[in-house]
């Protein structure tokens, strides 16, 4: 099962507005539409559990946290993210959606507003 996390990132909206106007234009049928979607889906949470090395640390204050159905949700308040000993970016406000796919588990999340840079 591949989580559909990424689908509302700048790639995955670009890509279903692209598969919309493909299949309004007739030039591919809706089933193959969702089929190539499917397909992100999973590219998007292999890619991101195999590919990305680079670790960060974060701190802030917990305002809520929530499990279900298998998907932790985290909102956090005055966050600082940390690469190795400098400063990267602070934020408001910070949702950490988590969720465990076959013993992996994948991340997404949501600065508001968008990060500032701090220094």
């Amino acid at each position: 099962m591949s989580y559909q996390l990424y689908r509302n990132t700048t790639l995955g909206n670009c890509l279903q507005e692209s598969l919309d106007e493909l299949v309004q234009a007739g030039q591919i049928s809706a089933p193959l539409a969702l089929q190539v979607l499917l397909q992100f889906d999973k590219s998007m949470n292999n890619a991101l559990a195999s590919k990305v090395k680079s670790k960060l640390t974060f701190r802030g204050s917990l305002r809520t946290y929530r499990f279900c159905d298998n998907v932790w949700t985290f909102v956090m308040n005055g966050v600082d993210f940390r690469e190795g000993c400098s400063d990267v970016c602070s934020v408001d406000r910070l949702r950490i959606v988590a969720c465990d796919g076959k013993g992996d588990v994948c991340w997404s999340y949501l600065c508001l507003p968008n990060c500032l840079p701090v220094g």
